[in-house]
């Protein structure tokens, strides 16, 4: 069992450049805009800074990042001052320049949330549906069907465009 602890200055910047990229798509994801998700991609890392516990390993240390990114942009919606801006507005980030990537992403921010996030993790992240349900803390037969249900709502707004998979 490998014991990571967040003590030294190089394990953070190491687990930070390694993950970045992953907790900023994830808060996209929810959050929809730029500044936002930079609010809660610096919050993410903030909660791992104040970890006290030790992780036994780097899947345990990117399983913790997503459960904690989500919970933070899901706190986050749930105050006031959050406001939804329309699909057009949204500020696209670098990760979405390629034009599928991007048409598939505008479609599952059509979709509602519980199936946005399960898509987000099996396809773009390569979760298996046993691992995201225990992220998520679902059962394996809801996040199955927040998969399929996912995919048909996408297959419609894209035009059977599009991939089944697992």
């Amino acid at each position: 069992m490998l014991q990571t602890t967040l003590r030294s200055r190089e394990n953070f910047e190491e687990i930070y450049d390694t993950y970045v990229n992953m907790v900023y798509r994830i808060c996209f994801t929810y959050l929809k805009n730029t500044a936002d998700t930079e609010d809660m991609v610096q919050n993410t890392f903030i909660k791992l800074l104040e970890q006290s516990d030790s992780f036994q390993s780097k899947d345990h240390v990117k399983a913790w990042l997503i459960v904690t990114a989500g919970n933070l942009c899901k706190n986050h919606l749930k105050h006031w001052w959050s406001k939804r801006a329309p699909v057009e507005d949204w500020n696209l980030p670098v990760f979405m320049e390629d034009r599928e990537t991007k048409e598939v992403m505008d479609a599952l921010w059509q979709i509602p949330e519980k199936y946005r996030i399960v898509l987000y993790l099996f396809y773009f992240e390569g979760y298996k549906s046993k691992e995201i349900s225990e992220m998520l803390g679902k059962s394996h037969s809801t996040v199955r069907t927040h998969l399929e249900r996912g995919r048909e709502s996408l297959k419609i707004i894209l035009g059977g465009d599009f991939i089944d998979g697992e």
